[in-house]
């Protein structure tokens, strides 16, 4: 079989010449970002012959392989006979600082152009030149080069040779993927109800590369049916072909299943390598610096190291989870979260949480347009993208950081301290107009306020480059109004802007309404979507929030699960805002009555204050029970303990207070007698509040139900989700109990899963 591989120059060069410390390389990734706006500067002073953003691609042979190299010149310039291939870098660092040799990987990329221009074009020597423009001072730096073809072609060569142990690697085991995707078999002896119409679905979903809406109820076994079939696609000829999978979750728990399906796979005889990707301050070990950072141990030296890394853990590891990707990382010594990004990037199936692709700040942007094409998006717990979504595209600036900055940096920086103050006082303006109003909403995008915090980036960049390891003090404010910038260029008729006070501080904020566009933009160009859920109701609902469109495939499957496993009782109390402390004693008397003296029971509330509030009621419940109440900011160990207490046994029954949409409403599985019963309080309705209104207001404006949108789909799902920890097997038996007058309306019965009512209705006989 003819080896053939692709790749782009930039990443190729990058391979090869990267080198030095995480840190150092993080400072210079920052101020050498690339800066389209000078680009075009630069390039709009182009004479009539030149030529700009020229694509150049060149195959050639190299120990058997034949390699495509490909890659986008910034520029072409003709001087009478003479061609000058030209590389743009916009930097923050002292111009006068940048040397000639600084970046060996800046000469090696336009090197590279220059081979594949001489070539195409019968020329014997080629002139490079390097142009670097500092930011604030738009002062430029230039550096000329020539070289005869055939030292361009010696050099190509060589950087090419230094990549080949990787590509064998690469080839091989994508050879190993096609062969088992193809043969491996489904790892279960038989199919669960509704299991075959999933995979179907999924099939002709990626097939036909559209996008599909599932719900699949708890017990239909949705992680593999989705999965499974993506897999076996991988094994198709090449142009159907699925090149990645990205399974993306919301949550620990639905990830660590997803990474147990695809050791089973693995086990079972698939050869494909699959990461998993955890949050930095999870995955890096060292001391915290006094603004709460992790100092990884392995930062000095990482990129001397971390191509051997990489070859290592691919030649040896086919699932490469948090704690193989530390064993490595201290192995090789390198940084264990940059690490696994980029073994991310060379995954067959990915595992992470949703903003890796879709936060505009976070996700893997190296992911090229052609990779994409053959990548399969697998989006578990897609309920949840909705309200994230909306958290990912919004952004807060705060007075006090720049009023902080403008004092600190009078004297050591006067521009920074200037810069600062025009931010400030723009807060202060914006205050007087206010008047007494503590909230102003405007739906006109703040293009006064990006103006200044440009002008404050240009200056933040410049005093980051020059001040070294001090520069920890102001990467958070760095960081922070860089993502405004980033997310006000979504700005549209789906935000508005708020300004806000809040604990003695002004805040603006640029507010993401409906997220459906955003999260569209963000997966566009992928080879099919999957989003998938067991409490997708209203289907239509979902689809609008999360970017579907008519063309866009729905399903759902009913419940695996049998209404004699479930009884379902309403108790018709108010738990409205307005009626809470009246009813209060009345819902303490209804858990007490109704959780049994031999069982394990789980409460759900809609909000910690509510639970606090019912609970004083309940205080002597301890004489029989073992009671456990959820509180705020829990850690890892103390949810572990709160689990644990249900699935050990003991001599009295357990009683869970905990709320709806919080760690133990989602994603846990309580197996038997752990759990019997599930009683929920309330409809799950968000808090009534300024973003909720928005929110209400602005779907109104489109022409539906805008209360539904904003406050009851969202808190019915959590009352869906709370009431799904009961029944998780064949063999569970529970009792599920709803308390509030509105559960016996229609309107609500309506969105509750097909088992629920089911049960409900044979009450009624």
């Amino acid at each position: 079989m003819k080896k053939e591989y692709r790749i782009s120059i930039r990443h190729l060069v990058e391979y090869v010449y990267r080198s030095g410390d995480l840190d150092n390389r993080f400072r210079v990734a920052t101020s050498m970002s690339e800066g389209t706006r000078i680009h075009q500067e630069i390039q709009s002073a182009y004479e009539a012959d030149d030529e700009k953003e020229v694509f150049l691609r060149h195959q050639m042979e190299e120990e058997g392989i034949t390699f495509t190299l490909e890659g986008r010149c910034d520029g072409i310039l003709h001087r009478g006979e003479e061609v000058i291939i030209q590389e743009i870098k916009s930097t923050s660092q002292d111009i006068e600082v940048l040397k000639e040799t600084s970046y060996p990987v800046h000469w090696a990329q336009a090197k590279c152009y220059a081979y594949i221009y001489a070539v195409q074009n019968n020329l014997s020597s080629m002139k490079v030149e390097l142009l670097y423009v500092e930011k604030q001072t738009k002062k430029t730096a230039s550096h000329r080069r020539s070289w005869t073809v055939e030292e361009l072609e010696a050099f190509v060569h060589e950087v090419v040779h230094s990549y080949l142990p990787f590509v064998r690697l690469q080839l091989m085991r994508t050879e190993e993927k096609l062969a088992t995707a193809d043969s491996v078999s489904f790892p279960f002896t038989g199919y669960r109800d509704g299991q075959r119409k999933l995979m179907g679905a999924a099939w002709k979903t990626i097939s036909e590369r559209k996008n599909l809406f599932a719900q699949a109820p708890t017990g239909t076994g949705k992680t593999i049916s989705f999965l499974f079939p993506a897999i076996k696609q991988m094994g198709l000829e090449a142009g159907e072909q699925v090149k990645k999978i990205i399974y993306l979750t919301g949550k620990t728990t639905t990830k660590k299943v997803a990474e147990s399906t695809v050791r089973m796979l693995v086990n079972n005889g698939l050869k494909v390598k699959a990461v998993s990707l955890t949050a930095k301050d999870k995955m890096c070990e060292g001391p915290v610096d006094e603004y709460g950072r992790v100092q990884c141990l392995y930062e000095e030296g990482h990129f001397d190291r971390i191509n051997e890394a990489v070859l290592d853990i691919l030649a040896h590891e086919d699932i490469m989870d948090k704690e193989t990707i530390q064993a490595y990382s201290h192995k090789h010594r390198v940084c264990p979260f940059e690490y696994s990004i980029e073994l991310a990037y060379l995954s067959d199936v990915l595992i992470c949480d949703y903003n890796y692709l879709f936060d505009p700040g976070v996700s893997l942007k190296r992911l090229f347009e052609e990779e994409r094409k053959g990548t399969v998006l697998l989006i578990d717990e897609a309920h949840n993208l909705v309200e994230r979504g909306r958290e990912m595209f919004s952004k807060t600036l705060w007075k006090k950081d720049f009023l902080q900055l403008q004092r600190d940096f009078k004297r050591a920086n006067p521009p920074l301290s200037e810069a600062a103050k025009a931010v400030n006082r723009y807060f202060i303006d914006a205050k007087k107009g206010m008047g007494q109003a503590r909230i102003q909403v405007d739906k006109e995008k703040p293009e006064e306020c990006i103006r200044l915090i440009e002008q404050f980036m240009l200056v933040m960049e410049g005093e980051l480059a020059r001040s070294g390891e001090s520069a920890a003090a102001l990467l958070d404010i760095y960081f922070n109004a860089q993502a405004f910038l980033r997310i006000a260029k979504y700005y549209s008729e789906a935000y508005v802007t708020k300004l806000f006070f809040e604990q003695q501080n002004m805040g603006l904020k640029i507010y993401c309404l409906d997220p459906s566009a955003n999260l569209a933009s963000m997966s566009k160009g992928f080879a099919a979507k999957i989003f998938f859920s067991a409490t997708f109701s209203p289907a239509k609902y979902y689809m609008d929030a999360l970017g579907g469109d008519r063309e866009d495939y729905a399903l759902s499957v009913p419940s695996p699960f049998s209404d004699q496993q479930l009884e379902v009782q309403i108790l018709g109390l108010s738990t409205k805002y307005k009626d809470r402390d009246r009813t209060a004693e009345s819902i303490a008397a209804a858990i007490r009555i109704n959780a049994s003296d031999k069982d394990n029971y789980l409460v759900f509330f809609p909000s910690y204050q509510y639970m606090l509030l019912v609970t004083a009621y309940l205080e002597d419940l301890v004489e029989t029970h073992e009671v456990l109440i959820q509180s705020q900011g829990m850690g890892e160990d103390e949810r572990a303990a709160f689990l644990y207490a249900f699935e050990k046994r003991q001599e009295k029954p357990v009683i869970g207070f905990a709320v709806m949409g919080g760690v133990f409403s989602e994603g846990i599985d309580l197996i038997g007698e752990a759990l019997s019963g599930v009683i929920v309080i309330g409809v799950g309705m968000p808090q009534v509040n300024e973003d909720r209104n928005l929110i209400k207001d602005y779907y109104q404006s489109l022409g539906v139900n805008g209360f539904d949108y904003a406050y009851v789909y969202p808190g019915m799902n959590k009352v869906m989700q709370a009431g799904g920890r009961l029944i998780r097997t064949e063999q569970d038996r529970g009792k599920l109990i709803l308390i509030d007058e509105r559960f016996l309306m229609k309107k609500y019965q309506a969105l509750l899963p097909a088992l629920w009512t089911t049960c409900l209705k044979r009450n009624e006989q």
